[in-house]
């Protein structure tokens, strides 16, 4: 059983999650009917339960999540406890956790990556990496709902499997999938649930960042479609996540951003195998030239072996025609789920690919 991070000093819910059958998150791993007008990545939707969500105000208050489960309050939630990254999809909604748990700042103190515009100082955080998490101050919050994100229903994402039956007796809790799906319905289902917390989806920063979202997908569609041209083969596109002793290769159907990506045009390397789960080959450092890749994206979360570093300690690394080119990107595998998140990163891939004619055509 692999990490939900594959990183040598992963701080995954790696061994209690993996029990569960958790092989790997990125959340994440990720918005539903959100891009008419940019098309839709294809993929089936879970069934989301839209119809028994109830919106924001007086009465009871319910929202059926990812498990097909209810969660049921007499009214509106308002003190939210919710792994980092969900409590920072929901931040650019206007909704803000009381607290959060899950990678939240870095050793040097500054907010990780990972929060996104939370402010990493003002809310209580009840463990920074897995298995942390202080039951006794989440029961302190007194939580009206408890949010994350899954990979493996119904295990929530950084609730520790021996804690976790305690943990959800305190206040409901929703779970939102976020791998083997679609992009666009992962992002439209954190909107479903702000919504019902009282979001109002008209705000500006709300359609200003799904307005740029569509033109960044309109300008990844036409950057892929001129990086095909440019080669009888196209240009390919490696997804990889590096530990001392193994490369991870992605599977682009097993992450939501990838397969969002390859529905705009995106050619991606597709491993010719995977292990459990299905999201990665895992390759020694020896087998690293396995796959051909003009261009490749490396996951950049902490604990994780980033390129310069690579480059340095991996000679099979440092001759692969797409390092040598220095056409290596950073993949962030757990943005959030939110259209300002994910915006930028749409962005960076399109410039990406904007770059010089492929090396391995």
């Amino acid at each position: 059983m692999r990490a939900p991070r594959p990183a040598a000093s992963a701080p995954a819910p790696a061994r209690a999650l993996s029990r569960r059958g958790v092989l790997t998150a990125v959340g994440a791993l990720g918005l539903g009917g959100l891009l008419a007008a940019c098309g839709s990545d294809g993929d089936s939707a879970s069934d989301g339960g839209g119809a028994t969500n109830s919106p924001a105000g007086g009465g009871t208050w319910r929202f059926k999540d990812d498990r097909g489960t209810t969660a049921e309050a007499d009214r509106t939630p308002k003190r939210l406890v919710a792994f980092v990254g969900a409590a920072a999809a929901l931040h650019d909604l206007g909704i803000e956790c009381a607290g959060v748990f899950g990678p939240t700042k870095l050793k040097n103190g500054k907010p990780d990556p990972r929060a996104g515009g939370i402010d990493v100082d003002k809310v209580t955080i009840l463990g920074n990496t897995y298995p942390q998490f202080d039951v006794e101050r989440y029961a302190g919050l007194r939580p009206d709902l408890l949010i994350a994100q899954m990979t493996d229903p119904p295990a929530l994402w950084y609730v520790p499997e021996e804690s976790a039956e305690k943990v959800e007796s305190l206040a409901p809790s929703v779970g939102i999938l976020t791998t083997k799906s679609s992009l666009t319905h992962v992002i439209g289902r954190f909107a479903d649930l702000a919504k019902s917390l009282g979001a109002d989806l008209t705000a500006d920063p709300v359609t200003s960042a799904e307005e740029r979202f569509k033109s960044a997908s309109v300008t990844l569609r036409r950057a892929a479609g001129a990086a095909g041209a440019k080669g009888r083969g196209g240009l390919k596109v490696m997804v990889v996540s590096a530990s001392a002793d193994i490369l991870y290769v992605a599977a682009p159907d097993a992450f939501t951003d990838l397969r969002y990506y390859e529905s705009l045009g995106v050619e991606f390397v597709t491993p010719s195998k995977t292990g459990a789960g299905g999201f990665w080959h895992e390759l020694s450092w020896e087998n690293a030239d396995m796959y051909e890749a003009d261009l490749i994206l490396v996951d950049n979360r902490e604990g994780n072996l980033q390129p310069a570093d690579l480059k340095k300690t991996k000679p099979t690394w440092a001759r692969l025609p797409a390092v040598r080119a220095d056409r290596t990107f950073p993949w962030a595998v757990e943005e959030r789920y939110s259209h300002a998140g994910y915006a930028p990163r749409i962005e960076q891939l399109a410039a990406a690919l904007g770059q010089p004619a492929p090396v391995s055509s």
